[in-house]
């Protein structure tokens, strides 16, 4: 039987928490499908919430909370079942998209660069770059969480972070880089999105959707009501990154409907250059504007340095997840930091923005840090749970967790990846983050990924 972590592993008021500067729950998140609330304010992680503490996996993988499994589907450097080369490495967002007869098509990214350990194998008619590196896999799964299938699904791509599906069943791969042609020994220039569908990867091919713009892509979400696309940019140093929505020519047209363009715009928030300057929970800004970009492809100068008007535009550190809920989007800043340029510092924000009212609204701010080997800060991908609440993929320091958010707002550790990866005369312990946490369209599993070393976990258990 597998025993409990210590005392040291319970959650720490002090740093996982949620803050509020008024000290008041005055904010609220609604998602699709669930009737209840994640309220923000000064909810700490009081003990252990959720279900329970972490177990000690003796295998040295994966700690769960008692009651959980996990099944490993799949290993960089084994060989794809379709024969077509060795799973690719660098594991990242994923996205479980439904196939017949309770089939899931699980389509992951491959964040390789142009030295990227293990290359995703390129295949004839699914290659945009021979020179490019990542692309994405699709695990097609049967209703056990058995694979019987593993192959390309998109190669010749560069970067490919995160994504999101889309209302018609595929997924949007996103290239977190702005190379151009003759870097890094590229042939093509790269930073767009491209169309995957996972049961059927020819019929959308290798083809960049320029119309959405070339910048360093994290992940995207797809309002189902009206087909406009959301888009965050991951920038980690001065000039942040920007958000973004796309208003397709032909929205809501099924499987490369994407193609036939639109037009790209930023959002300003007036008064308010930089994101990280808000710090109070329930902060709300009425009238949010949305600024054509002057130049999508970025042809001589990267996006967030365009020339947006004498308003200017507003940036953020580090945008990473993208989610649709309800009526509205939502998005995430993993951090910011004072030092390298942002207004203020924070442990992770996620703000809500509500297309039918123009409004924005901070919901979540996690912080301050003291413990590094507790869940609870730099969120990175971002998911809707079975109960309602939220489950994060950590990419901090320190150990490395997928915690989970109630909602009541309380932060409690789902999982904790086992997998040391300290260096040889590291002074302190190093782990691989976890992306790519999603659940399957019946939420009875949690897929999630180990970015390095390259690992999918199913995870299945007494989910409410």
């Amino acid at each position: 039987m597998a025993t409990e972590h210590d005392s040291a592993q319970r959650l720490s008021a002090t740093r996982r928490q949620i803050l509020s500067a008024t000290g008041a729950a005055v904010a609220s998140i609604t998602f699709a499908g669930a009737f209840t609330e994640l309220f923000a304010g000064t909810a700490a992680a009081r003990g252990y919430a959720g279900y329970g503490p972490l177990q000690t996996d003796p295998d040295g993988l994966l700690d769960l909370p008692k009651g959980f499994r996990y099944q490993v589907l799949s290993r960089q450097g084994e060989p794809l079942r379709s024969g077509e080369g060795p799973v690719p490495s660098n594991h990242d967002g994923m996205g479980a998209l439904a196939g017949p007869r309770g089939r899931v098509h699980l389509v992951r990214n491959h964040e390789n660069y142009h030295n990227g350990r293990v290359p995703v194998p390129t295949v004839a008619g699914l290659t945009y770059d021979p020179a490019a590196r990542g692309g994405c896999t699709v695990l097609t799964l049967d209703g056990q969480n058995n694979v019987m299938d593993e192959r390309v699904a998109i190669a010749g791509t560069a970067v490919n972070c995160s994504g999101g599906p889309t209302p018609w069943g595929t997924w949007l791969t996103c290239e977190e880089t702005e190379d151009k042609a003759g870097t890094n020994g590229y042939t093509k220039d790269h930073g767009f999105i491209f169309e995957v569908d996972g049961a059927a990867p020819r019929r959308t091919g290798a083809v960049p959707l320029t119309a959405m713009g070339r910048f360093q892509h994290e992940a995207i979400a797809v309002d189902p009501y009206s087909g406009i696309v959301y888009e965050t940019e991951d920038a980690f140093m001065e000039p942040f990154g920007l958000f973004y929505r796309f208003l397709p020519e032909k929205p809501l047209g099924g499987t490369g409907s994407l193609r036939a363009g639109g037009e790209l715009q930023a959002m300003r928030v007036p008064g308010v250059p930089d994101l990280s300057a808000i710090q109070e929970t329930g902060a709300c800004f009425e009238g949010i504007e949305w600024v054509p970009v002057p130049d999508p492809q970025a042809v001589h100068t990267p996006i967030r340095l365009q020339h947006f008007g004498r308003k200017g535009i507003t940036h953020a550190q580090k945008l990473e997840g993208c989610y649709w809920g309800g009526s509205s989007v939502y998005f995430v800043s993993s951090f910011a930091r004072s030092a390298q340029g942002s207004a203020a510092d924070h442990f992770g924000q996620v703000w809500k923005y509500e297309p039918s009212r123009r409004r924005l609204t901070l919901v979540i701010v996690f912080g301050p840090g003291t413990d590094i080997q507790l869940p609870g800060e730099s969120p990175d991908n971002i998911c809707l749970a079975p109960n309602g609440g939220l489950m994060v993929a950590e990419d901090g320091n320190g150990a490395q967790h997928v915690f989970g958010l109630t909602r009541e707002g309380e932060v409690y550790p789902m999982a904790r990846n086992r997998q040391e990866l300290t260096p040889a005369g590291a002074d302190k312990p190093e782990w691989g983050e976890f992306s790519g946490v999603t659940f399957s369209p019946d939420g009875s599993t949690m897929y999630v990924n180990c970015y390095e070393p390259g690992t999918t976990f199913a995870i299945t258990g007494p989910w409410r």
